[in-house]
């Protein structure tokens, strides 16, 4: 009896495989319990299904299936087959099918990963606690660099605008990170997410934790605001706000704080300094320094004092002497009816003293009786940067306290380090042609950190040893286009800079660029082997370059001038093609030679994209005059197919397998060609699913302007089933092939500081002459607009200050199938399903707990102690489950696996290469898994790719890093033996007679041999 012979009037009392309750009294195990009676209705019908197909067995479970996304896969499999039941249609076949499309889409649950190819946009930095990590602000995300483990991460949170400033408590726990808007997220750099939301209605410039962690202040306007730091327990408002100080005429810029956390100081842009107190001292409420004539930059206390240091845009720095010390602070007693009211009610009156006089108002020349008794500052010394007289504004300053170390930056890109306080010069160099934007010192005085805004440079600079620990940049203008690596372990973008950047998605930094294009790079893409990158240019080149040598040793050109707008390399490696943007036409070389094979012709528009078959030599073209056009080189390179299209084609991509062929078009579809028959098998309207912005100086609607705009990235997933879109929009489509629906769209960004971002103006922008957006308000802020050229649609729109529109420039799957990465306005998007989830179970039981597992790991039952830990999904209980088990036993362990955990064992053993050091015992696993399941695993290969190549991708990078330590050993003992030989010879011809030394130095080389695999023999220790 199935499913669909079961009336719809017994699915509620039903006995059924082997489910002994009612339905509607389902036993939930996995994933949050239901509360109504529809949803543990639909729950339980979705059970039934899943068993009904023998999903509760061993069988086809696909791999990234966990206890979450199984939970929505039943909700939704429930309510169709609840759907179909009323409707008296129920078909078994159709049950089955909706529910491997459910399971799919759960699959592609995929969450932000990483940010790469952007390292620094605006704002401060600042180092953590232990001095070893490095918190960059990158638009309105936060990066965080590892620069002792060689590791990029960005948090998985956003704000609406671009990162203004972040302040980090003393303690390294938590941050709050404020943007343009003045919206403010407090963070918890452990558990990676946003504990709080603020908002402090206006632009706040710069916020700094008290260095005892109870409180912080934030500069906002002509005013400071002390609030108290949210501690460990839970509150409904984590800001509270303490006091506000006012005092300066103009915007707020700088603070710093005492050691002690008494007082802090504020600098101005009406260029006044101002100390205030944190408390409510009897000798310090607040007080002005002056003596500057531009705008302060900086202001530092001294180590335990009240001396303050005062840096000014113009390169100016004083020296200020406070005649208190710090222990000289007196509190304020209570006098009048507050000390006769505090005496009978104790500290509850107190309380609302502070509430009355949270307000403190400072003068800038304040009365001679005011000032008896009173803290006094002295300036003991003026000193200035630009003593040659070449006016270079200073725009970035740190200073480190125990080691006395001031950093200044300047706008040539210059930066000094100076010994205070007697303004000692110790280093004066150029990093870059832009302006330094923030510095930062970390804990041991060792490192510097550096951000030029205008190119997006970051570099830590080691003073003491004058070397680089980190120097990164981005692309100095919009990625147009990325490649994966076939192991997945490299990502290569090129830019409009002209600049191709290669990129590790494990560490995260590009380790190597190539600059010579002249031009914008508009294609870039891997040889089979992965070691060979061939790009297109604007320039009228294509150029191949090396990652053995890190060499361009290929430079491919036209017989006449012409500009190359798309590049594709075959199968083999050795046929390079590349379309013309004007000539029209396809130029085809050979990579051996580098000689031009063949001139295609037909097409009579430009060319918008080419891709290889897979599996044949068979050339798709694509072009603005509505046609695909199939080029066979087996046969000469004749147009075997050409398909014609509704519109101008865009993109084109074929199916992993070679059996399909994507096209998008400019009227915002998806076309599916079978290229054998070229026959189309398919479409997608996408129109509706890209939901394009209104530009601020567009004149017509979103509605209309999305008439123009279409998909112009295609890219299939790694099993073919479904395709990847992007185009001049924030969102990225995925659809399923065979039953042409919208699976998930992926929101890229929601950065309000970016142009076309919402569907709708803001009305208070609206005025009777037009939108505000038109007037550039300040432009040296970043939230400025310039009106573009006619014709212009990207790059600085001809101005020197613009606002950029967010769009989707290329699209790739990554081989592996485990993520997939964009080229977008905001930098590299990465979106992987290897989220760092903390709590992921899977077929979770209230049985499996830690105790057990480790109790089965005492009793040595390591298949029951696996299983359980695959259950839990928890990384480090895995880790411990695996590695607990004996290396003799791992072959016995591994061959009695279920079929449904062996793929799982196969992920984390591919994961935890990466990371793990126990090489030789995760290798043998592998092989013994593989050894054991292998014939089963062959039944079902497609889906079992990803994962095979996500461990070869690990094994191949400790293949690289050993290889290359052995051969250097190797090199090593070679030069030593030769040294000691030509030692032995030179002693030998003093002392005639004594060749027992030349026969130890040939024993010693016959011992080098047996090293290698043979004489001379360069790679003999490779695997």
């Amino acid at each position: 009896m199935c499913l669909g012979c079961l009336p719809p009037s017994q699915l509620f009392s039903c006995t059924w495989v082997g489910f002994s309750p009612p339905l509607w009294r389902f036993p939930l195990t996995r994933g949050p319990s239901p509360t109504s009676v529809g949803a543990r209705v639909r729950w339980g019908l979705g059970s039934l299904l899943c068993a009904q197909l023998g999903h509760r067995g061993t069988q086809e479970v696909p791999p990234g299936v966990t206890g979450g996304t199984l939970g929505m896969v039943r909700a939704r499999a429930g309510a169709l087959l609840l759907h179909h039941l009323l409707d008296q249609r129920p078909h078994v076949a159709l049950f089955r099918e909706l529910y491997l499309v459910c399971v799919e889409t759960a699959l592609f649950s995929r969450q932000f990963s990483n940010l790469l190819g952007t390292v620094y946009r605006c704002g401060n930095l600042n180092f953590t606690c232990d001095g070893n990590s490095l918190i960059s602000p990158v638009g309105n995300r936060v990066t965080v660099f590892d620069l002792k483990n060689n590791k990029s991460d960005t948090l998985p949170l956003a704000t609406r605008y671009n990162i203004k400033c972040v302040g980090l408590s003393p303690d390294g726990r938590l941050a709050i990170i404020v943007d343009e808007g003045g919206d403010a997220l407090l963070v918890s750099l452990v558990c990676r997410s946003v504990l709080h939301h603020f908002h402090f209605k206006g632009a706040v410039h710069s916020v700094a934790f008290s260095p005892d962690g109870r409180k912080f202040v934030v500069t906002k306007g002509n005013g400071a605001q002390l609030y108290h730091a949210p501690g460990r327990r839970r509150e409904f408002n984590a800001f509270v706000l303490d006091k506000t100080y006012f005092g300066p005429y103009d915007e707020t810029t700088c603070i710093d704080w005492t050691d002690d956390s008494k007082c802090f100081v504020v600098g101005s842009k009406d260029m006044s300094t101002w100390v205030f107190g944190a408390e409510r001292w009897d000798n310090l409420i607040y007080y002005a320094l002056g003596g500057h004539r531009d705008a302060i930059v900086a202001c530092f206390f001294e180590a335990d004092s009240l001396d303050v240091y005062t840096l000014s845009q113009d390169g100016a720095l004083c020296v200020w002497q406070c005649d208190t010390p710090p222990a000289g602070l007196r509190l304020k007693a209570p006098s009048g009816w507050r000390a006769d009211l505090q005496r009978r009610e104790g500290d509850e009156d107190e309380e609302d003293n502070e509430e009355e006089e949270r307000a403190v108002r400072g003068k800038a020349a304040p009365a001679a009786e005011e000032q008896q008794g009173k803290v006094r500052y002295s300036r003991l010394a003026k000193y200035f940067f630009n003593k040659e007289g070449d006016f270079n504004n200073l725009t970035a300053a740190a200073y480190h306290k125990k080691v006395h170390l001031l950093v200044t930056g300047f706008a040539s890109g210059m930066f000094h380090l100076h010994e205070l306080p007697e303004f000692n010069l110790i280093h004066s160099l150029s990093i870059s042609d832009q302006r330094v934007a923030s510095v930062a010192i970390n804990s041991s005085g060792d490192w510097i950190a550096f951000g030029c805004s205008g190119l997006g440079q970051l570099l830590v600079w080691e003073w003491q040893s004058e070397s680089y620990v980190l120097k990164q940049q981005g692309h100095f203008n919009s990625m147009v286009s990325l490649a994966y690596s076939p192991d997945g372990q490299y990502i290569v973008t090129g830019g409009d800079d002209g600049k191709v950047k290669v990129w590790n998605t494990l560490s995260g930094f590009c380790f190597i660029t190539f600059t010579e294009h002249s031009s914008g790079v508009t294609g870039v893409t891997f040889t089979a082997t992965g070691y060979v990158i061939v790009t297109s240019s604007m320039d009228g080149t294509v150029r191949a370059f090396d990652l053995h040598r890190y060499r361009n040793f290929r430079t491919f050109t036209s017989p006449r001038p012409t500009q190359f707008s798309c590049v594709a390399v075959d199968t083999s490696g050795e046929v390079v093609a590349a379309g013309a943007q004007d000539s029209f036409e396809i130029f085809i070389w050979s990579m051996q030679t580098g000689r031009l094979l063949d001139v295609l012709s037909g097409h009579e528009g430009p060319i918008s994209g080419l891709c290889f078959n897979p599996t044949k030599s068979v050339l798709a073209s694509a072009s603005w005059d509505r046609t695909v056009r199939l080029w066979d080189m087996a046969d000469s390179w004749r147009t075997t197919e050409t398909l014609a299209l509704t519109s101008d084609a865009l993109a084109v991509t074929f199916r992993p397998d070679g059996a399909e062929l994507a096209v998008a078009t400019l009227n915002s579809q998806i076309t599916f060609w079978d290229p054998e028959n070229a026959v189309q098998t398919g479409s997608i309207e996408g129109r509706h699913d890209l939901k394009s912005g209104r530009k601020e100086l567009d004149k017509i609607t979103a509605k209309h302007s999305a008439k123009g705009k279409a998909f112009t990235a295609l890219c299939y997933s790694a099993d073919g089933q479904s395709v990847l879109a992007g185009g001049r929009s924030k969102f990225v489509c995925i659809y399923h092939v065979r039953e042409q629906i919208l699976r998930k769209r992926f929101e890229i960004s929601g950065n309000l500081s970016l142009d076309a971002m919402e569907e709708f103006l803001n009305r208070r922008k609206m005025t009777e002459f037009g939108n505000l957006a038109l007037i550039d308000q300040d432009a040296a802020e970043e939230a400025g607009v310039a009106i573009p050229l006619p014709g212009v649609k990207k790059g600085d729109m001809s101005s020197r200050h613009f606002k950029p529109e967010i769009r989707v420039t290329s699209l790739r799957f990554s081989p592996t199938g485990r993520c997939w990465a964009a080229t977008t306005t905001e930098g590299l998007l990465i979106y992987s399903l290897d989220a760092r989830m903390l709590f992921d179970p899977f077929e979770l039981d209230t049985s499996v707990t830690p105790a057990r597992v480790r109790a089965a790991l005492r009793q040595r039952d390591f298949t029951r102690a696996i299983l359980m830990a695959f259950r839990l999904n928890e990384r480090k209980l895995l880790q411990e489950a695996l590695e607990s088990v004996p290396w003799d036993e791992v072959e016995v362990v591994s061959s009695s696996l279920p079929d449904l955990y062996v793929e799982k064992v196969l992920e984390f053993l591919a994961s935890s290469l990466e990371v793990s050091h126990h090489l030789e015992f995760y290798l043998v696993w592998a092989q013994k898994l593989l050894m054991a399941h292998g014939q089963k695993l062959k039944a079902r290969a497609g889906t079992l790719l990803p994962a095979v190549q996500f461990l070869q991708k690990s094994i191949q990078r400790h293949l690289d890093g050993l290889s290359k330590l052995c051969d250097w050993n190797r090199y090593s003992l070679r030069f030593a033996l030769a040294v000691s030989q030509q030692r032995g010879l030179k002693r030998a011809s003093e002392a005639p007679g004594s060749e027992e030394e030349a026969d130890g130095s040939d024993e010693d080389d016959e011992s080098l041999h047996l090293l290698g695999a043979g004489p001379g023999d360069a790679d003999g220790l490779r695997p």
